[in-house]
């Protein structure tokens, strides 16, 4: 093999690596993938944020979907969708997460939340162990099957009801999302 053959290789390699190192978004220090596959399922990202608050940077949220998409109630009425969630600080706990849901599903159904409260209990269910910086919280929904949820890629429980599925959605999609610019960096504004 001549040297310039193996130069030539060896820029080729370099440039697919690169390449590939940077198809992928990086927000507040998180990697994120430009697609990702669930259930047999490829969904491309759309758009990620960092949710703060009192200036803390608390996690990155993206959202992954089957095809490009910025209007919140197709997305909301979509078959199928995914939010992750990258916990980047030390200060979410299990108890801090658990009250952050509940209000956001308060604020996702008006305070209606008589009608899908056994979901919401379900899903609270799935915070109980300590939440630790790094840890991934990945919820793919689905209108056939509902919300499944993962922690560090690890399936936990499936949560069915469509009514629920819509409500998780709306925490970061709905008129009231958790934070405003991160439901319009989801949605790829």
């Amino acid at each position: 093999m001549s040297l310039t053959h193996s130069i030539t290789k060896l820029s080729l390699i370099g440039s697919l690596l690169f390449a590939s190192s940077t198809s992928a978004m990086e927000i507040s220090g998180v990697q994120l993938p430009e697609q990702i596959t669930l259930a047999h399922t490829e969904l491309q990202l759309n758009g990620a944020g960092v949710r703060s608050k009192f200036f803390i940077d608390l996690y990155v949220g993206s959202l992954y979907l089957t095809a490009a998409n910025s209007d919140p109630a197709q997305i909301i009425d979509a078959d199928q969708s995914a939010i992750r969630l990258n916990i980047t600080s030390g200060m979410i706990t299990a108890d801090k997460m658990r009250d952050a849901i509940t209000e956001g599903f308060d604020d996702a159904t008006e305070g209606k939340t008589a009608a899908i409260q056994s979901q919401i209990d379900a899903f609270m269910a799935l915070f109980s162990e300590e939440i630790k910086e790094g840890d991934q919280f990945t919820l793919a929904t689905s209108k056939a099957s509902g919300v499944t949820a993962y922690k560090n890629n690890i399936a936990q429980a499936t949560i069915e009801g469509e009514a629920f599925r819509q409500a998780l959605l709306k925490i970061w999609l709905g008129d009231e999302p958790a934070q405003s610019s991160l439901k319009k960096a989801m949605l790829g504004k």
